[in-house]
């Protein structure tokens, strides 16, 4: 069975180590207790929306960053092909964000 708590405690640290910061570093700059973040980590805990955009702030990265990644590692989990998905932001998304939307 897949757990998606799982996969996002392996995506936060896989970021987190990539970034070189330590449990302490990203839970004292997201405001988060130690003992909390360290139990997300190891897919113990589900992170509210808050939680993970806290964290996604602390390691300076975009929180769709960490969504799509996530979405990537479940879709090869599930056995899917992942470069097969269209990479498409509906035109109406775009239009209300603005055409200074970058990706990657």
């Amino acid at each position: 069975m897949i757990l998606v708590r799982q996969e996002i405690g392996d995506v936060l640290r896989g970021f987190r180590q990539q970034k070189g910061q330590t449990l302490r570093q990203v839970a004292s700059k997201a405001s988060v207790a130690l003992g909390y973040l360290s139990e997300v980590e190891r897919g113990q805990k589900e992170a509210s929306s808050e939680i993970l955009a806290s964290v996604a702030e602390a390691l300076d990265v975009p929180i769709s960053t960490i969504y799509r990644t996530v979405g990537d590692r479940i879709a090869v989990l599930e056995g899917l092909d992942v470069p097969s998905f269209p990479d498409v932001v509906p035109d109406d998304l775009i239009a209300e964000v603005g055409p200074e939307l970058s990706y990657r």
